[in-house]
């Protein structure tokens, strides 16, 4: 496995006229990306809500969402599109989704791949704005994606904040995570970065955010946006001193760009100077014994 470049967006939002509007700002950015020699790109979780500035935003918000739904045909042909002109990988942030049923509502993030495959991860735990206002669902699975560079997995924003969906992919064989997030404030960004940076040390794997800045006042729970990409590591020696391979200026549009040896990850998991995913096996034995008792 050689060294992989990756390109993580700090993505401007703002009000559109047209979806051709929306389609020239995403395709820049991609091609941006690929001058760079980037092998995959990553977006952030509902850039795609300025598609809501193309129709009533006084509406309810569900009848929004749906709304938005409506055009994932066209996201995907323009993302597919783009993949396959450029040769690269793009997760595709998350856009709404309908689900199998046909009823309800997915934040879901797309990943293309250069040859014109595509699959989709859907964000497992809602936020509070999501289930009570947005009526969204939550998914129902995490998948390991295998690409030609090595594995990955999705854990989109609050996603990220649950451990065990990083360690499992993590045990799958995954040195990469991405995490397309969304946050309106520093507390919840904070609480992003902070959990992302704890998985990349407890997984000794490659921890990518996105984020979306900008604003939309009209769009309620998008009014404000805080937002600052990152490339997290394993904190050891071989890795960047801080554990942090690269970050954008907060709340500024922007693209990071990186090269991530992912072989070197894999190997810190043999031969680091301390072994956490190998050693979490115990964590589970002493939680099997947990007990209660009282002084």
């Amino acid at each position: 496995m050689d060294q992989v470049r990756i390109a993580s967006l700090q993505y401007f939002i703002r009000p559109i006229r047209t979806f051709e509007g929306f389609s020239d700002q995403v395709t820049a950015l991609v091609e941006a990306a690929a001058d760079y020699k980037a092998r995959l790109v990553l977006f952030p979780e509902y850039f795609t809500v300025q598609l809501l500035t193309l129709g009533d935003t006084r509406r309810p918000l569900p009848e929004q969402v749906r709304a938005l739904a409506t055009l994932v045909p066209r996201f995907v042909e323009l993302m597919s599109g783009l993949s396959r002109r450029l040769r690269i990988y793009i997760a595709a942030g998350t856009i709404p989704a309908v689900g199998d049923d046909g009823e309800k509502i997915h934040n879901r993030c797309f990943v293309f791949g250069p040859t014109g495959t595509q699959t989709f991860q859907d964000k497992l735990h809602m936020t509070r704005f999501e289930s009570e206002e947005w009526f969204v669902s939550p998914g129902s699975g995490l998948r390991v994606i295998q690409t030609d560079f090595g594995k990955l997995a999705v854990t989109v924003c609050y996603d990220v904040e649950f451990p065990e969906l990083a360690r499992a992919a993590a045990r799958a064989g995954a040195p990469l995570l991405l995490v397309p997030s969304c946050t309106d404030d520093r507390q919840g960004f904070l609480r992003v970065r902070y959990c992302a940076h704890a998985r990349a040390i407890e997984n000794q794997m490659f921890v990518v955010q996105s984020g979306t800045v900008g604003s939309l006042p009209m769009v309620p729970a998008i009014h404000l946006n805080y937002g600052q990409a990152g490339i997290m590591t394993p904190s050891d020696y071989g890795f960047a001193r801080d554990g942090l391979l690269a970050e954008g200026d907060a709340n500024q549009e922007t693209m990071i760009v990186a090269d991530l040896n992912l072989d070197k990850a894999l190997l810190a998991r043999e031969t680091g100077s301390v072994l956490p995913l190998r050693d979490s096996q115990r964590t589970a034995q002493v939680m099997a014994n947990l007990e209660e008792t009282t002084l």
